[in-house]
C-alpha cells in the first residue's frame, strides 16, 4: 500500500475537530444505529449484532455524546465491503463523512478488506475522490421502494 495514501488518510481522521470523537460500532452502537432513519443503513444487511460483528464494520463520529454522522458496510462480500456514509441532516458539510471515511477505508486496509465505494451522486463522487478513488464509469441503477 502506498505510503502516500495512508498518511492522507490518517492526516484526515485526525483533522477531526475536538468537539467530535470516533467510535467503531460495537453492540450497542449497532442497535443504535438502528433506531433512526439516517443511521439505519449502517447495520440494517446484518440480522443480528453476530454476523455484523463477523462480516461487518462500520465508525460512528459522536458531537458531545451525539451520534451525528457515520461509515459502515452496506453489505459485505469474501474480503471486502460495500461502503455506507450518511451524517445526520444538521450536521452535514462540516467534514464528517470525509473523516468517517477515511477511518472505514484504514479499517478495512489493516483487515486486508477491500474498501469497495459505489457513488450514487456527483456529491458521493466527489467524496470518493477526496478519500482516494477514481472515477470509473456512470451506470443505470434503480432504486426499488415498498
Amino acid at each position: 500500500m502506498n505510503r502516500y495514501f495512508l498518511s492522507h488518510l490518517e492526516s484526515l481522521v485526525q483533522g477531526l475537530g475536538k468537539d467530535y470523537s470516533l467510535k467503531m460500532i460495537d453492540e450497542t452502537l449497532y442497535h443504535e444505529c438502528k433506531k433512526y432513519d439516517w443511521s439505519r443503513d449502517f447495520v440494517h444487511g446484518y440480522k443480528d449484532y453476530e454476523m455484523y460483528q463477523k462480516y461487518g464494520l462500520g465508525v460512528v463520529a459522536f458531537y458531545n455524546g451525539e451520534m451525528v454522522a457515520g461509515a459502515s458496510s452496506y453489505a459485505s462480500y469474501q474480503n471486502g465491503i460495500e461502503i455506507e456514509i450518511n451524517t445526520k441532516k444538521e450536521y452535514r458539510r462540516k467534514g464528517l463523512a470525509t473523516v468517517c471515511g477515511a477511518k472505514i477505508i484504514l479499517e478495512c486496509l489493516k483487515r486486508g478488506w477491500y474498501p469497495s465505494w459505489d457513488a450514487q451522486n456527483t456529491w458521493s463522487v466527489s467524496l470518493a475522490e477526496k478519500l482516494g478513488y477514481h472515477y470509473s464509469h456512470t451506470y443505470t441503477a434503480y432504486e426499488v421502494w415498498k
